[in-house]
């Protein structure tokens, strides 16, 4: 990776890419700036749903995928690839059962049924593929761009763990006890990831558990 060194100081240029954009990207989505809904108003295009979910599309995969080709390098490096897919299918498995007790209680009241009632699709079909296109980027600029990235400088152990401190803050607004348990989850998925050497499975668990809380919360299960 090439250095920088300024004021005596040598910086990675490709970690300081990878933090910028692990900062930059989430904020962009914060607040609302949406790629796609500014080329669907340029078509005079109207009534697309999902555009939020497509907008993280471009944010968390589009734009890493660019840079991880413009610094000359494939993107299996970062975990796009199915890796090794027999531990991943069990890692898959595991985890999904594990969560699903724990959801089956946790997501039929409080705070938790409140939240997703009001924002689940009205279909099931709705919650599958909303939920599925909004955290496939998601997981791959977490579990892929930024752990593999900061693997390489700061070796697995710490690049779990740091990489899920921006994954928990974006949690932030949600019920506050799945925000609090987000840097535990974040770690976990990044575990997977490494383990496997693919950010697909880690997608597949969280997927799973996002649409299973929201039937649960919104009583379709």
């Amino acid at each position: 990776m090439k250095t920088l060194t300024v004021g005596g100081v040598e910086f990675n240029v490709h970690l300081m890419v990878v933090i910028v954009l692990i900062t930059i990207l989430p904020m962009l989505d914060w607040y609302g700036h949406s790629p796609v809904r500014w080329v669907l108003n340029g078509l005079g295009v109207e009534g697309v749903s999902h555009v939020k979910a497509y907008d993280r599309i471009v944010y968390y995969l589009f734009v890493p995928l660019l840079v991880i080709l413009l610094w000359g390098e494939r993107p299996s490096a970062y975990g796009f690839q199915l890796g090794h897919w027999r531990e991943g299918l069990v890692w898959t498995a595991v985890g999904c059962l594990g969560m699903s007790l724990i959801l089956w209680f946790l997501a039929r009241g409080g705070t938790m049924q409140s939240y997703y009632v009001a924002r689940a699709p009205q279909s099931v079909g709705g919650i599958l593929y909303g939920t599925a296109v909004d955290l496939f980027g998601w997981e791959f600029i977490w579990r892929g761009f930024a752990l593999f990235a900061l693997a390489k400088v700061l070796g697995a152990g710490p690049a779990i763990w740091i990489q899920a401190i921006p994954f928990a803050f974006m949690h932030l607004g949600k019920p506050e006890v799945e925000t609090l348990s987000t840097i535990f989850g974040g770690a976990a998925f990044a575990f997977v990831a490494w383990r496997t050497n693919s950010f697909v499975y880690p997608f597949l668990i969280h997927w799973y558990i996002a649409s299973f809380t929201q039937l649960i919360a919104s009583g379709r299960l």
